[in-house]
């Protein structure tokens, strides 16, 4: 028997859009996730390739998703030498969010006076003399919107551009509470970024520095607005910036931070 094609039209802008909340809804809430193996049973019980075709075709929006939102180019590893299979929509999405190894694994610190507690906001950095650059998702090497990493003998800090719309705050603040809750089995990579990016950008001067060097781009209209919303990002988690099991930057924090204090040793003596 041929199969049956019905022509449905094309969707209005505003069903699009309507759709397009929906979808993100699902993806993004904290609250009301739709367990993984449930999709999958659904898929095995809907046709006879129903399982792996849901699985791909899950897997391949959520990857769009990020893509669309900037968040991510190339593919992360979640497939083999270890398939992880994610327990929820959010977890998948999450999957796609994982800095690049670094080339050396950060040193250990026990001198309580190399402890940084907190990042320097973005004025004061380049008071001490560090630039700052925003990368591009399409320039080369890039994987997604974690990948800070500081070039020209520390003296610039390079950060993906983060495009910042309404979506924004509800999917990193609900991928940070995945990690809260979560951490020994995801990580807390993402709770990092969170904190790096709330403590540089949280003045309206720091938010207007940062998007000059193209390290963020936004259209709420004015600065204050943004600088509220990633000051308001982390309040009420855990998290040790100290701790390099939990913070990918601590090495980055930390030789900043030197940075910083030998240029305002210079400042007073010079």
């Amino acid at each position: 028997m041929r199969p049956v094609t019905v022509d449905v039209g094309v969707p209005s802008a505003n069903s699009r859009a309507e759709a397009l909340a929906v979808v993100r809804d699902v993806f993004y809430l904290a609250e009301n996730q739709i367990p993984f193996f449930v999709l999958q049973k659904i898929g095995e019980l809907t046709a006879l390739d129903g399982k792996d075709r849901v699985i791909n075709e899950i897997t391949e929006y959520a990857l769009d998703l990020m893509r669309g939102q900037k968040y991510k180019e190339a593919a992360p590893a979640i497939m083999p030498p270890q398939p992880t299979v994610p327990g929820n929509l959010l977890h998948l999405l999450h999957m796609h969010l994982k800095p690049a190894p670094l080339s050396a694994p950060p040193a250990a610190t026990g001198n309580d006076s190399d402890q940084v507690r907190r990042w320097r906001s973005a004025t004061e950095y380049s008071f001490a003399g560090v630039k700052f650059k925003g990368l591009s998702m399409k320039e080369k090497g890039m994987r997604c919107i974690l990948d800070v990493k500081l070039n020209g003998g520390g003296g610039t800090l390079e950060v993906p551009r983060l495009d910042i719309d309404n979506e924004t705050w509800r999917l990193l603040r609900n991928l940070v509470e995945l990690e809260q809750r979560n951490r020994e089995a995801v990580g807390s990579h993402v709770t990092a970024y969170c904190v790096f990016m709330s403590q540089m950008a949280c003045t309206t001067k720091d938010v207007e520095l940062l998007s000059k060097r193209d390290v963020i781009v936004h259209g709420h209209g004015n600065n204050d607005e943004v600088a509220k919303c990633f000051a308001d990002l982390c309040k009420g988690i855990q998290f040790d910036p100290d701790d390099p099991e939990c913070n990918y930057l601590q090495e980055t924090c930390s030789i900043l931070e030197k940075r910083s204090r030998s240029s305002s040793r210079k400042w007073m003596h010079g």
